[in-house]
């Protein structure tokens, strides 16, 4: 069983940054792929980005490419999203989510899930 806590989420401004965490309960992660997920207010859960824990390529939905940056910290256990120049549009309960089948854009792909962090971006 993995679990996973995020955290970081908060209100901004348009135009700011925050850093999401998602600290993870397992040790070994070297084959999974992570990724961070979001659901708007009335809309489905989307693909935000992803990543092989043990590196390699990373994945963006269009939409935050060139803003948001996954990453994460082996000595930590935790995987990071950090969003800039945020827009409104961003606003979401963020979720990372654990994988072993890969597709790293298919929510239906990952096992485990956090419990959602709030993002709010004001305008």
């Amino acid at each position: 069983q993995v679990q996973l806590v995020e955290s970081g989420g908060g209100l901004v401004q348009a135009g700011g940054s925050l850093r999401l965490s998602c600290a993870a309960s397992r040790r070994s992660f070297s084959s999974y792929v992570l990724g961070w997920f979001r659901r708007a207010p009335g809309k489905e859960r989307e693909f935000v980005a992803a990543m092989r824990w043990s590196g390699g390529t990373q994945y963006y939905a269009d939409s935050v490419k060139g803003r948001f940056t996954i990453s994460r910290d082996y000595a930590k256990n935790t995987v990071y999203l950090q969003m800039n120049s945020l827009k409104p549009e961003d606003t979401a309960v963020y979720y990372c989510a654990a994988g072993l089948r890969g597709g790293p854009t298919n929510q239906y792909e990952y096992d485990y899930w956090g419990q959602g962090t709030q993002v709010t971006v004001s305008s």
